[in-house]
């Protein structure tokens, strides 16, 4: 094996690109391994691209990327990361679990950028690691793998699992790779060039600045909607979720009011529609499996909540047609995460 900094081994990395695969998070993860090779002014990392097939892909954005190889016979890189969108649930390609399974046994990295960790989930081989993924994708990604240790952090790191939520996350998962290979000197070093002025850490939250920004509002606005968040099966009575607060009905109504423009109830309306179109949309669940999953006890009634929101029925939703845009509220919910009905912990 070629040498690298300071008389150690050269890491070799794969990139597999799926179709409609999203451009930031891919750039995000490749750039500071280029990076840490020009400061050392030492061949590091080695990076090639993979599709199954070895024909270009295609990316979100529609611009074509050229890859190295396909899949066939095996490359074996030390890590591969498989790098997905939207449209990962589309992605049938047999010999794509099987190569990601084959690096596995074998002990080598496997990863996944942005959705490509729904990707590793249908290969086995995340059960018994923790992982992450976007925040879009992970009410269908707990509903297609329940039961796996997924969390809400930009990144993770467990063992020889490599995942993050895609965006700039990839850039803070690539950074503590380098910090790992060469030190936090070396990291930081690189992080400085692409003017990110904090490596985060796996205890960083997705969406952290929209919760920041409500911070500065007011805590007990964020409190409330985390329990709406956790609750959306069963949903809790505005008194209930008061309670849980610490303040009185009153005072939160006059929250939502000021804040969000609307009552609680509408806002926890909202919330559980938007975790409703994204179950219709990402799952195969039944319209009546959605409702309940939504905390709707009548499907009827769902069906007019969800005309009255997204302007279609979530039928029509499904079939793509005469769907608008959303009119709930910023957040897309993630699934409820209680037990007996007990909120999570805030």
């Amino acid at each position: 094996m070629a040498e690298g900094f300071e008389g150690g081994p050269i890491k070799r990395i794969g990139f597999l690109l799926v179709p409609d695969f999203s451009m930031l998070p891919f750039s995000a993860a490749v750039e500071p391994l280029r990076v840490a090779n020009r400061l050392t002014r030492c061949p590091l990392y080695e990076w090639q691209l993979y599709s199954v097939d070895g024909q270009p892909v295609t990316a979100s954005n529609t611009i074509p990327v050229a890859v190295d190889q396909g899949l066939d016979p095996f490359p074996r890189p030390e890590l591969a990361l498989v790098c997905a969108g939207l449209g990962c649930q589309r992605f049938e390609a047999p010999l794509a679990l099987k190569w990601l399974r084959t690096l596995a046994r074998e002990g080598l990295g496997v990863g996944g950028i942005s959705s490509g960790s729904h990707i590793l989930g249908r290969a086995g081989l995340l059960a018994g690691y923790r992982c992450t993924i976007h925040w879009e994708d992970r009410v269908s990604f707990r509903e297609t793998f329940p039961g796996m240790l997924d969390t809400d952090g930009v990144f993770e790191i467990d063992r020889n699992r490599y995942t993050c939520s895609g965006g700039t996350a990839a850039l803070d998962l690539m950074l503590n790779v380098i910090s790992e290979d060469h030190g936090r000197e070396l990291a930081t070093a690189v992080a400085d060039q692409f003017m990110h002025d904090r490596m985060r850490t796996p205890t960083d939250r997705q969406r952290g600045a929209q919760e920041r920004e409500l911070a500065l509002r007011s805590y007990k606005l964020i409190e409330a909607i985390r329990l709406m968040e956790a609750n959306l099966e069963e949903p809790l009575s505005p008194g209930e979720i008061a309670a849980y607060v610490d303040i009185s009905i009153r005072q939160l109504e006059r929250l939502f009011l000021k804040y969000q423009g609307c009552q609680p109830r509408t806002y926890y309306q909202r919330l559980r529609l938007q975790h409703a179109r994204w179950l219709l949309l990402k799952t195969a669940l039944s319209a009546s499996e959605v409702a309940l999953a939504a905390g709707f006890a009548s499907p009827s009634h769902f069906s007019k909540c969800y005309r009255q929101q997204f302007g279609c029925t979530p039928s029509a939703d499904r079939r793509g047609e005469l769907g608008i845009a959303a009119k709930g509220p910023a957040a897309s919910p993630s699934r409820p995460d209680k037990a007996s009905g007990i909120p999570r912990s805030v």
